[in-house]
């Protein structure tokens, strides 16, 4: 059984963080674009603003101002402009701002023919034996910044590389065009810049990856989640509600999924723990020095966003069980707004033994089997696709992860040759290194806003009076009391993790109440200190940073950060090293994955993992899931 909810079209007081609604989305675009933009304006996105934390907070019910923001492009002009259009009154207020929006939808089409249509560019093609232009694919990829002439000259860019495909549905990334790449204005489609080197031969080999060109295809028996009764878990409006967990659940146009007050239901207290999380930015840097890839370093959810490149789920392939799906609202460059279909997954998952004991004296067993609430959205953006997914346990742990899958970037060598910074994956391609790195915002908010941040290390204990025997170690907490200060890096020698605490609310050990972020291993980004990616993605830079609250900043790499030279967001911020103990604290983390390319990768790569654990550290007095009931089929005694 699978269940869809569409954000309430229904008029009345709705909370103040409810999705935007199609009509709501649609009557913004509208206003924004009538407002004195200027003809021939486009609808990069829009998303509800946010109200005041106080507001969300202190609300009573009673009616908020539904406000929106709209991101306006005029191409012929090339201004960017930020227009809030306040729905209740209609009122319009709009600046204009000098940085690039994403890349929109419409721009990538029309970008790709452009460059394809270009009279130098068909003729390098042409060189390589190439001339059947119905067969080649571009991609006008993020032009990033490097400081260049062209960097500075203000104009949209786009660098575009080609593919050719080997018939309708072929696998573009099995035959990169290596050694060519084109530089193009967005706004004029004008190619600016040519780079033609050295042909290398385009690989033959199709790399499909489709069911009909495997031959004999592996099947398995059928795999049936059923659950009699339903999901035991409701929606309403983009409130979620299951078990001991409350939530609010949404789609942003640029982050993707967004998660806001999320609470556990303690006994008869409804106790906060965040009250806004999301992974706002990620960027993929290539470290490749070869021509058609050393510039690649897109930032996926700024460049283009998330959101707009949502998947629409489908039941028993992306998600499996008893399923309750969340629309979502998208808007296209006219400023039409329609539905996206399932954006949104919702479900419960078995997770095995949650606790178990055997008594030996009586030969009594108590066991209870975990279960958790699975939150989570598809993304294809370009070659790759992201998995985004929350999961909710019923001990009070949270888990972030994504799921990386989808096509490698590839590059064309000589039968049988090795190329620097990139490992074989067939024959004639190979994968150059890069990075996925996802930066999480936690808004924390444990039992209030008012908390802090402890650094804490297993550390040994020098044998002597105080550890004769040398096996003692203990716990070794810091206060991280600056932004300076907190910008910290993963030391898995030392079991490092953080713990944020609330020194105003005492467990019944006289404790602070803490819920502790537990890191996966993972590299910082690599690319050296010189690099204009560095500058770009310095949140990469560093596995945590802990800022003051700040309504303004929600972006790690800055709001804009297609095309910018760097330096906003994280580091513009924390250059004041404000203080960030016993206040309303926002932590950033930044998780990600290397890639060394093998063979098992292509021609699809299958998921790989990254993320990280929050886990209550005496948030609560004992264990919160010592009151679940016991199986009610089970061979244990208790269930019986």
């Amino acid at each position: 059984m699978t269940m869809t909810q569409t954000a309430s079209e229904t008029v009345g007081a709705r909370h103040p963080l409810a999705p935007l609604t199609v009509t709501e989305a649609a009557t913004a675009c509208q206003l924004a674009l009538g407002s004195g933009v200027g003809r021939g304006t486009r609808v990069v996105y829009c998303a509800l603003v946010e109200p005041p934390k106080e507001a969300v907070l202190g609300w009573d019910g009673q009616a908020v101002p539904r406000e929106v923001l709209c991101v306006l492009y005029d191409r012929s002009t090339q201004t960017t402009w930020l227009v809030t259009v306040c729905l209740d009154d209609q009122s319009v207020a709009s600046r204009i701002t000098g940085e690039q929006p994403p890349i929109m939808v419409e721009e990538w089409v029309a970008n790709a023919e452009q460059i394809k249509s270009d009279p130098g560019f068909r003729a390098a093609l042409a060189r390589r034996g190439i001339t059947d232009m119905s067969c080649v694919q571009v991609d006008p990829w993020p032009a990033s910044n490097f400081g260049l002439d062209i960097d500075a000259s203000g104009r949209r860019l786009a660098r575009g590389v080609a593919y050719v495909l080997d018939g309708p549905g072929g696998n573009p990334y099995a035959r990169p065009v290596e050694n060519l790449v084109a530089i193009a204005d967005r706004d004029t489609g004008e190619v600016l810049e040519i780079f033609d080197g050295e042909p290398v031969p385009v690989p033959a080999a199709s790399g499909r990856y489709d069911a009909a060109s495997q031959g004999i295809l592996r099947e398995l028996a059928p795999l049936e989640i059923v659950q009699p009764l339903g999901p035991g878990f409701t929606t309403s409006d983009g409130c979620l509600r299951w078990g001991p967990w409350q939530m609010r659940v949404s789609m942003h146009p640029i982050e993707g999924l967004v998660l806001h007050e999320i609470c556990y239901i303690d006994g008869e207290r409804t106790r906060p723990v965040i009250y806004r999380a999301s992974m706002p930015e990620m960027v993929v840097p290539y470290g490749s020095a070869s021509p058609n890839h050393w510039w690649k370093n897109a930032f996926d959810a700024g460049d283009g966003g998330l959101g707009k490149a949502a998947n629409s789920l489908e039941l028993g392939c992306d998600c499996l069980g008893e399923i309750v799906y969340l629309d979502a609202v998208q808007v296209d460059e006219d400023g039409n707004a329609s539905t996206l279909p399932r954006a949104i997954c919702l479900h419960e998952e078995d997770y095995g033994v949650l606790w178990k004991h055997t008594d030996l004296a009586s030969g009594t067993s108590e066991v209870r089997r975990s279960r958790r609430m699975v939150v989570s959205s598809f993304a294809t953006v370009s070659n790759y696709d992201y998995g985004f997914f929350w999961y909710f346990y019923l001990d009070g742990t949270i888990a972030a992860e994504v799921k990386l899958t989808g096509i490698i970037q590839t590059q064309a060598v000589q039968p049988g040759a090795r190329v620097p910074y990139a490992n074989p994956v067939t024959p004639e391609l190979a994968g150059p290194h890069h990075q996925h790195m996802f930066c999480y915002r936690l808004d924390m908010c444990l039992d209030g806003p008012v908390n802090s941040v402890y650094e804490v290390d297993a550390m040994p204990v020098p044998q002597g009076p105080a550890n004769p025997y040398g096996n003692a170690f203990t716990a070794q907490a810091t206060l991280l009391e600056t932004e300076s200060a907190a910008q910290r890096m993963a030391a898995p020698e030392r079991a490092r993790c953080w713990k944020v605490v609330n020194h105003r609310s005492l467990n019944a050990c006289g404790e602070p109440v803490g819920y502790k972020l537990i890191p996966q291993a993972s590299a910082p980004l690599l690319a050296q200190e010189p690099a204009a990616i560095t500058a770009r993605a310095a949140f990469a830079t560093k596995h945590l940073w802990v800022t003051p609250y700040h309504a303004d900043e929600q972006r790690p790499a800055g709001d804009f950060p297609n095309q910018h030279p760097g330096g906003a967001g994280l580091p513009a911020w924390t250059a004041a090293d404000r203080p960030v103990t016993d206040t309303d604290i926002v932590l950033w983390h930044t998780v990600g994955t290397t890639h060394f390319c093998q063979p098992e990768d292509f021609p699809v790569m299958p998921c790989e993992y990254t993320g990280f654990t929050l886990k209550p550290a005496g948030f609560f007095d004992g264990n919160p899931a010592i009151d679940l009931a016991p199986p009610l089929r089970s061979h244990c005694r208790t269930g019986a």
